[in-house]
């Protein structure tokens, strides 16, 4: 049996007397959606971070594609494959979105940005660009300043940032934060296109959105992963019905 290509193993991490990653181990599979749910304060997007480098674990490991990068700098481990959307939309508004995602192309391959030579002036910028603009459904968008996309429209340019890094592991922290319904139903069949091409792990509040792309799903609870499995096992699951879902008969996200 393959190896999975994200490993997690006893990490934690504290905020003073707060144990936001409690002695978390965590296994994502390439090539699967994996989501994280649980209530606010759960840990979800500490976990996050930390997997992308943004913050140190007090202990514990992160081992990626057969490497240990615990200690590895964020952007090194964009260079490893590993890429990260936030929970609030992170483009350059008054840029277009093929400049946007041309600089993302341009961080990936390692050069400074050169805000004052525009980066979709080099064909071997603009070209991955805007193939990964039309990858989320916005090439038609491509010379509309980022300010001028609609939310849901910002949030699929900042998964085209991320896809223009090449990552085999997408971390996506709420891509459908601020959605309306028509909004998150694009997103939905975004990320399902993404299915077996990419690595997902999806940290979302839309159970439905949830319940709909996961191939396993861990729940967090107080930092602690407290169940792991496919929709239907969690949803049956007694301990996460009674930490978590109450007697709910779906799950919902705090």
């Amino acid at each position: 049996m393959a190896e999975p290509l994200l490993t997690v193993g006893g990490l934690v991490k504290r905020f003073g007397g707060i144990v936001a990653t409690d002695h978390l181990d965590l296994a994502v599979d390439e090539g699967e959606v994996h989501a994280l749910i649980g209530p606010n304060g759960a840990g979800k997007t500490t976990l996050i971070a930390q997997l992308s480098g943004f913050l140190r674990p007090d202990a514990g490991h992160i081992v990626f594609d057969g490497h240990d990068i615990t200690r590895l700098a964020a952007p090194a481990r964009v260079h490893r494959g590993l890429a990260r959307s936030f929970q609030i939309t992170s483009v350059l508004r008054e840029f277009s979105a093929l400049d946007n995602v041309a600089l993302a192309v341009q961080a990936r391959q390692g050069h400074s940005f050169r805000f004052w030579a525009p980066a979709r002036a080099d064909r071997s910028l603009r070209d991955p660009a805007m193939q990964a603009l039309d990858s989320v459904g916005l090439a038609a968008r491509a010379d509309h300043a980022a300010a001028d996309l609609s939310h849901g429209e910002r949030r699929q340019l900042e998964v085209a940032m991320a896809l223009a890094s090449e990552p085999r592991l997408l971390l996506l922290d709420e891509p459908m934060a601020g959605m309306g319904a028509e909004e998150s139903a694009r997103m939905v069949a975004l990320l399902r296109s993404l299915k077996g091409r990419r690595t997902l792990l999806l940290v979302e509040h839309d159970m439905d959105a949830v319940f709909a792309l996961a191939d396993r799903i861990t729940v967090l609870v107080y930092g602690r992963a407290i169940a792991t499995g496919t929709p239907e096992e969690i949803r049956a699951n007694a301990e996460v019905r009674q930490a978590y879902l109450g007697e709910a008969t779906t799950p919902e996200a705090g």
